[in-house]
């Protein structure tokens, strides 16, 4: 397994991607000094006896009440339980890893107040394979993710809770003792630290865009496989058109389907005599569709590396001038348009391919036999996938609707104004698995087209693709159980193998800090 150093408040977003996909963090030491700093300062207003939020005072509505010293450690202790409250599903290994990544990255820059054997504690943990059970759902994204995060710290510090150690779920003390922990005891300002951020919203967010940035690859190859299928053009790839244009994921997209159809025979063939002017929309404007996602999810790259190497708990602390100053950085909003701007991207991945399904399986607009089966009428072919996939793109459509322009008072009003983030970056993961299995279908289809054209081949690229397919779903004769061909096909597509049978390097259709 490979190990990756994360220095906090500087990782690069591939970094982030490789933690996702089961690399593991390390954490550089030499972030110890800032940590120590401002963990002293905590303490020297402690012993001051000044009130100060999130120190020696109650939380959220009950701000003004100020808690003696001799209850501090309780404190932390109960807004960690009280807090606990999540409901729902387990969030996916995977993403928790993340989540824990980030909330250490995040306090070890020095500006959370907690001591140095917290963040040994989230360390050792990761090293550990020693996970809490995250509920799903219970935050709005505003004052932090505190559920969620508040299992994180009641597994981890306290033993409440449950946890996974090495994929075996257990209540949180035994995963401790296991793993030779034992409950810490938590000090001023650690629990509060603990729980407000924005982690497990930018984590759901950030794993939704490794898995949009793989399904929008996979889908530019099957496209340009469908367009070949149905004898396209590429003459709307043509860079001058986007040239003109102006618009970079554009330009990408169409020098990127380009090179997938280059040298094809199949086009070649067509290029005389051919007597259609143009093709649909779902095969002409993939350019300008696809491109206008890729910018998309570029931009929603861009603010999540921002917000990966964020500080976003309150009060923040800073040691040069000793001061603890409240404010609102556990604020999700950045996180919840981001995870709008992937929805709306995987909706419009898979509305585009599941049009191509569709123009594939009638012949008045492929020329290929209905439904592409040599016998239709005795066999359905791909009839009925293209209705799943129709029904999956409906499914997305509902799932895609923006979260951040909801929002809803809670904490007696106190918390008046809140993102939705987690709400928004949860649904990601399920719209990418919905898109992956229309490409899949896709991937299918096309490649079934292509099959009549024999004994015309593809470009090199994509019969590389072809053949990938073919190691793992034949050809379709006659009728049989469909199911397992799409999910061999999924897995294609899901694990980026589909990407890669192409042989091609394609840059340009990169996310920025990805390529």
């Amino acid at each position: 397994m490979t190990t990756l150093v994360l220095n906090a408040g500087d990782v690069p977003l591939a970094t982030w991607r490789a933690l996702y996909f089961g690399a593991r963090p390390m954490l550089d030491p030499a972030c110890r000094p800032a940590v120590e700093r401002a963990a002293e300062t905590v303490a020297a207003i402690v012993a001051k006896g000044d009130p100060v939020y999130g120190i020696n005072t109650g939380f959220g509505k009950l701000a003004s009440v100020r808690i003696p010293d001799a209850d501090l450690a309780r404190l932390q202790r109960n807004i960690v339980i009280s807090h606990a409250a999540g409901v729902g599903e387990p969030l996916p290994a995977a993403v928790v890893r993340l989540v824990l990544a980030l909330k250490l990255a995040s306090l070890a820059q020095g500006a959370s107040g907690v001591r140095w054997a917290v963040i040994e504690r989230l360390s050792t943990c990761l090293d550990a394979d020693l996970l809490p059970l995250i509920p799903a759902q219970g935050s709005v994204g505003a004052s932090g993710d505190l559920a969620p995060l508040s299992h994180l710290a009641a597994a981890l510090m306290l033993g409440v809770g449950e946890a996974s150690l090495k994929g075996e779920t257990m209540p949180a003390s035994e995963a401790l003792l296991r793993a030779g922990l034992k409950p810490l005891d938590l000090g001023a300002k650690e629990g509060l630290a603990l729980l407000n951020g924005t982690q497990v919203s930018t984590g759901l967010a950030l794993a939704g865009l490794f898995e949009a940035e793989q399904v929008f690859q996979a889908a530019l190859v099957t496209g340009a496989l469908a367009t070949d299928a149905a004898r396209g053009s590429d003459g709307p790839f043509d860079p001058r058109i986007h040239a003109v244009r102006r618009h970079h994921g554009q330009i990408a997209v169409a020098d990127a389907l380009r090179h997938l159809m280059a040298g094809s025979p199949i086009r070649a063939s067509h290029l005389v005599g051919d007597e259609r002017v143009q093709d649909p929309y779902c095969v002409r404007c993939q350019p300008q569709v696809m491109g206008a996602c890729l910018d998309l999810l570029r931009q929603a790259a861009t603010t999540l590396g921002v917000e990966a190497n964020a500080v976003s708990d309150n009060p923040l602390v800073f040691p040069d001038e000793g001061d603890v100053i409240s404010g609102g950085n556990f604020h999700a909003e950045p996180v919840a348009f981001a995870a709008d701007m992937i929805a709306l991207a995987l909706c419009e991945i898979g509305s585009i391919t599941e049009r191509r399904i569709a123009m594939l399986v009638d012949p008045a607009l492929s020329g290929l036999p209905a439904f592409l089966t040599p016998q239709p009428g005795l066999n359905s072919g791909f009839m009925i996938p293209q209705v799943t996939a129709a029904a999956l793109v409906s499914e997305n459509k509902q799932k895609a609707h923006p979260a951040s322009v909801d929002s809803i008072p809670t904490s007696a009003n106190q918390e008046d104004h809140v993102s939705m983030a987690t709400h928004g970056a949860r649904r990601l993961l399920p719209m990418a698995e919905n898109v992956v299995q229309v490409v899949a279908i896709e991937l299918l289809a096309a490649a079934q087209g292509c099959d009549f054209h024999a004994p015309l081949a593809s470009s090199p690229a994509l019969e590389r693709v072809r053949d990938a397919v073919r190691e793992v779903v034949p050809t379709l004769i006659e009728d049989r159980f469909f199911a397992p061909d799409i999910a061999s096909a999924a897995g294609l597509v899901r694990s980026g193998r589909l990407n890669l049978a192409t042989g091609l390097a394609l840059p340009g259709v990169a996310l920025p800090g990805l390529g």
